[in-house]
């Protein structure tokens, strides 16, 4: 998710036995038992917040390749020294992916075997991994997952709200026009959402949720598994209020935002808001088709109605 590795003081919650002293040397021998990771590309995940989520295997495959492909050498770094690893590290994030992939590729072509990690959480979610694991399994060249924390897991999981179907959205566009555009588009899906936001943005995110999506429950779920988790629950509308009142947030977060409720019935000004929405931005004919999905109203209903909103606008495209 992008977030820092905070130390382990600041990372446990109240409460937590601390790591004893000689737990580097049990962790040596477990890594020792355990024996190299094969060659290839191992997706690791890490800790989102407190360094002793780590994983077993994410310890032996880190001590254990001879190269850790990281967004940021500074933040796991931090991870490899509490737990005593020296593995060498190479930056490898949306800035240089496109320069440091062949040279990936290449040490993974002479058998070598390269850890992928992200700055928290699990790779490849919300981060440029993607293309790294893309392009291996194109040239036939093995890949494998170490499995572990995720900051979205996490979040659904606290949040109370319904688990069985889900879309996890990452960050929503910053510009206002474009964000609302896409919460139009997601308004019909019957499922749970997961979305990540920054502190500055977050109130005139929630403000638009609540508009475009309704009277839904909510979850905001900020610093998970750090000292100062918390876990702030109710519609959509309420959660906006409240950091519209009390200003942006610290850390990171996780937005969750439930299903919407049984088909609701929109007024025609509600509809007409909508396509007016839309026809900032798209055609008439998709103005017309996502403004019919999210709503249940017929296609040539709503088609007609943007027509006479384009006519009135001077914007039939």
């Amino acid at each position: 998710m992008g977030s820092r590795i905070p130390n382990m003081e600041e990372s446990e919650p109240t409460g937590c036995p601390r790591r004893s002293k000689s737990a580097p040397g049990a962790l040596k021998a477990a890594r020792e038992a355990g024996g190299r990771p094969s060659p290839g590309l191992h997706i690791v995940a890490t800790p989102i917040g407190n360094l002793r989520d780590v994983t077993l295997r994410a310890l032996d495959t880190l001590a254990g390749a001879d190269l850790i492909a990281c967004e940021d050498t500074r933040v796991t770094r931090k991870l490899l020294a509490a737990y005593g690893i020296a593995t060498p590290m190479a930056a490898y994030h949306e800035h240089n992916a496109d320069r440091a992939r062949p040279r990936l590729l290449e040490r993974l072509t002479t058998g070598g075997c390269v850890a992928l990690v992200s700055d928290a959480g699990s790779p490849l979610v919300s981060d440029p991994g993607y293309k790294l694991v893309r392009a291996a399994i194109a040239a036939g060249l093995p890949v494998s997952v170490v499995p572990g924390p995720s900051a979205s897991l996490a979040a659904l999981a606290l949040s109370g709200l319904p688990t069985f179907r889900f879309l996890f959205t990452g960050f929503l566009p910053a510009k206002r026009a474009q964000r609302r555009r896409r919460l139009i588009e997601l308004r019909s899906l019957r499922a749970t959402l997961l979305v990540f936001e920054t502190a500055p943005r977050l109130a005139a995110l929630l403000a638009d949720m609540a508009q475009i999506l309704g009277p839904r429950d909510a979850a905001l779920c900020r610093e998970l598994t750090k000292l100062h988790e918390e876990v702030r629950r109710g519609t959509l509308a309420e959660l906006a209020a409240h950091y519209r009142e009390s200003g942006p947030p610290k850390g990171e977060m996780v937005i969750v935002v439930g299903p919407p409720a049984d088909p609701e019935t929109l007024d025609d000004a509600a509809v007409d808001s909508l396509l007016d929405e839309m026809l900032a931005h798209a055609s008439l004919r998709d103005a017309a088709a996502q403004v019919a999905a999210a709503t249940g109203r017929p296609r040539r209903e709503i088609y007609a109605r943007a027509l006479g909103r384009a006519k009135m606008r001077g914007t039939r495209r």
